[in-house]
Order: structure tokens, then C-alpha cells, then sequence
């Protein structure tokens, strides 16, 4: 069995340090939502407040929003990472940038969907880490072809 050496791009570091960063946003996201249940009386093992309870009160409404930008932000993360650390062995720098504004654009979601505005506030943070998303794959992608064709 053969083996290859993969030689990380000096500037490798911007793409680790973004990489890194999605602690914070989680730990950011686990403050908002623990918040939130705490003010809703929402007890665990309930991941969510009924349709009814987030009907009458608003801050079971607000715990709910909580938990779903949190839930959002689980299901993007890995795909996120993954493309991330792909496109960074061929454009570490630019990769490492937009993995950062990422992580920006996953915070403002959350503050978003997390104010008054409910599931409305959300936009600027999905549209924005929706493109970085598809900048990231599509580097990915070239990156991979590029290392199959190499």
C-alpha cells in the first residue's frame, strides 16, 4: 500500500484559525438557546416548546427560535468545515477569509432569528453564509479535481 504526502500551504494557518472559530459560534448559539429555555420555563428533556405553548407565550416563541437557529447551525457546520478545509491546501488565504466571514454570517443568523423578528431576522445571516457556502464548494471541488488530475 502506497501512501501520499499531503504538504500543507504555509499560509494553512488562516483555514485552521476559521476552522477553530466554530467553537465560539456554537458556544455563542449554546448561550442564546440556554437563555432562552430559561426564560421559557422549558424544561429538558424538551427539545422544543409545543406549538400551543409558543402559540400563548412569547418567550417559549423565542426559545423555540433559539433552539432552530442552534439545530441551523449543527446541520451547516460540517459540510461547512469540510469544504473549508479542502478549498484552504489550494487557497488558503481567500478559504481561510471566507471561512471566518462565515462564522460572522452564522452569528448574525442567530441574532437575527433570535430577535424580535423572529425567523424573519434570519435573511442577511442565511443569504450571506449561503453564498460563502457555495464559494467554499465550488473551491472544493477545483481543489479535488485538481489533486485527482495532479
Amino acid at each position: 500500500m502506497a501512501f501520499t504526502s499531503i504538504v500543507l500551504p504555509q499560509d494553512y494557518g488562516y483555514v485552521l484559525l476559521a476552522a477553530t472559530s466554530t467553537y465560539f459560534v456554537n458556544f455563542y448559539h449554546i448561550v442564546l438557546t440556554s437563555s432562552a429555555r430559561k426564560a421559557s420555563g422549558i424544561t429538558y428533556p424538551a427539545a422544543y416548546a409545543s406549538n400551543e405553548q409558543a402559540e400563548k407565550d412569547p418567550k417559549a416563541y423565542a426559545f423555540n427560535c433559539a433552539q432552530r437557529a442552534h439545530a441551523n447551525f449543527s446541520e451547516n457546520v460540517t459540510p461547512f468545515l469540510a469544504t473549508l478545509l479542502v478549498a484552504g491546501l489550494r487557497y488558503p488565504v481567500v478559504a481561510g477569509g471566507m471561512g471566518i466571514a462565515w462564522c460572522v454570517s452564522r452569528a448574525v443568523y442567530a441574532a437575527g432569528y433570535t430577535s424580535k423578528a423572529g425567523p424573519k431576522g434570519r435573511s442577511v445571516g442565511a443569504i450571506s453564509s449561503r453564498l460563502l457556502d457555495l464559494g467554499l464548494a465550488g473551491m472544493a471541488i477545483f481543489t479535488s479535481y485538481k489533486l485527482i488530475t495532479a
